[in-house]
């Protein structure tokens, strides 16, 4: 069984890998889905989303004659991606609560 993985969640993921190093496109795409079951098309929307949000930047970089695009996180990104964890850790902690001991502490 797979559970569905919300765009917050892939927001959070992408950032997190954009945290180390910048990266382009298919290079981010292939981290996640090395962890994650999702499509190869999944990740370029989120990536547009986290630019228009200012949580990501933009910039081409030539590679054997063409130029590749790479995203950077922007420290706005780096914000939204310490109250994603934050979130993340109540979440977490919620479900696991419910899912091992039925919500009995």
């Amino acid at each position: 069984m797979s559970f569905p993985i919300s765009s917050g969640l892939l927001d959070a993921v992408v950032l997190s890998v954009l945290e180390q190093e910048d990266a382009y496109g298919y290079r981010i795409t292939n981290l996640v889905r090395s962890r994650l079951d999702i499509s190869e098309s999944t990740l370029y929307p989120v990536l547009r989303r986290l630019e228009k949000n200012d949580f990501l930047t933009v910039y081409d970089r030539a590679i054997d004659g063409r130029n590749r695009r790479y995203y950077a996180i922007t420290p706005a990104g780096r914000k939204q991606l310490e109250d994603y964890r934050r979130d993340w850790h109540v979440y977490r902690n919620g479900i696991e609560s419910l899912l091992f001991s039925g919500g009995r502490q």
